[in-house]
């Protein structure tokens, strides 16, 4: 499931429209560069101690299911707020062509709903794996999309005004019905 995910992700860039302006690439290399740095720590833990890949509980097969079906929920809702933004998604932090704010659909619920359904699928995906490791990496991609959201937020007030500040008043950042 992840693997079709990522593979349609990166091939649905094609419709991504013109990019007109871009954060500097020396504010988001930390991030990326501690994101791989987490990464290959996480793979060398993997290796080096088998015991964070122990189960945290016995397999159980229906709640295994129903959490399989929650990261495809989180998935499924990544896929909706990607189709509704359109040819503003940028990979990126960046501001497209015609760029406005979207604040109908997923966008209407949270502000980042792509890192919210994210957030939801690794966190299920972690509970069907039920290991240290899993969920140390659920907790660091939180903590990516947290950080990468605050980014795009700094850049998205300053390109597009009040009209992003008002939005920011309305509509919480990741978690839906919390209050801004």
């Amino acid at each position: 499931m992840l693997a079709a995910f990522a593979l349609s992700w990166v091939g649905a860039a094609l419709w991504a429209g013109q990019t007109v302006a871009t954060s500097p690439p020396r504010e988001q290399l930390p991030l990326y560069g501690a994101a791989l740095a987490a990464a290959l720590l996480l793979v060398g833990a993997r290796l080096l101690f088998p015991a964070l890949r122990a189960r945290l509980w016995e397999e159980n097969i229906p709640a295994s299911w129903a959490l399989v079906a929650v990261c495809a929920a989180g998935f499924a809702w990544c896929w909706w707020a990607r189709l509704h933004l359109g040819a503003l998604w940028s990979a990126g932090v960046a501001r497209k062509e015609a760029h406005r704010v979207v604040d109908t659909g997923p966008y209407g619920f949270v502000r980042h709903p792509i890192y919210t359904g994210a957030i939801v699928a690794v966190f299920a995906f972690a509970g069907v794996r039920a290991s240290p490791l899993a969920f140390v990496a659920a907790v660091l991609v939180t903590a990516f999309c947290a950080v990468k959201a605050r980014m795009e937020e700094r850049f998205l007030r300053h390109e597009l005004g009040a009209a992003y500040d008002t939005y920011q008043q309305r509509v919480p950042m990741l978690i839906p019905f919390l209050r801004p």
